[in-house]
């Protein structure tokens, strides 16, 4: 049977689920599919345009349904916690997503939806785009970290070796909290600001 490109792209997401992105090689890739690593450079002219095309991909599952009529921040917000839900839906789907730059279907799709709620809830066309690449930083960082602690799963006993300082009392809730929890908390306070500058925007 031929390789086809999306049989590419499903291969290097398992891959990556299995051995994570630093384990992530065109070789391996290659014995996984059962071809040469030819084969996959014939879809993929390098390794970083697979790593897009996986991007591509994660997201793609952010805007697969419509989003519910409702508050700009609420569907703002629904947008955000799709983001997360489908970075995290691969292992290391967080820093794949971070470390390309993709201009394709889902990728555009996705910045437009979230560009075009807030422009229609009266936000100014020159920073709507501002708010979106900065509400995306977010995600990824906090989904980034996310990430990283679940791999280590010890942040807690490291953190149990600090000097019990104020800091150390204030990140102890930090760390054994929730992480939906937490990203919540966080967007909240992203979107907190959204709305003064939205409303400074309309008076």
């Amino acid at each position: 049977m031929q390789l086809k490109r999306a049989d590419v792209v499903t291969g290097a997401l398992a891959l990556l689920d299995t051995d994570g992105l630093d384990g992530l090689t065109m070789r391996k890739l290659g014995a996984r599919l059962g071809v040469q690593a030819g084969g996959i450079y014939w879809h993929f002219k390098n390794k970083e345009a697979l790593l897009g095309a996986m991007a591509e991909r994660i997201v793609g599952e952010i805007t697969d349904t419509p989003l519910a009529p409702g508050p700009w921040d609420a569907q703002l917000a629904e947008i955000a916690h799709r983001a997360r839900r489908a970075l995290l839906s691969h292992r290391d789907g967080a820093r794949v997503v971070a470390g390309t730059y993709v201009v394709e279907p889902n990728t555009v799709r996705g910045g437009e939806q979230a560009a075009r709620i807030l422009t229609d809830a009266g936000f100014p066309l020159e920073r709507a785009g501002w708010v979106v690449f900065s509400a995306l930083y977010y995600v990824l960082g906090h989904t980034i970290e996310e990430q990283a602690q679940r791999a280590a799963g010890d942040w807690e006993q490291r953190g149990a070796q600090l000097p019990d300082t104020e800091l150390h009392r204030a990140m102890d809730g930090v760390i054994k909290a929730d992480p939906e929890e937490r990203f919540a908390y966080g967007l909240e306070l992203f979107l907190d600001g959204v709305r003064l500058r939205l409303a400074a925007a309309r008076t």
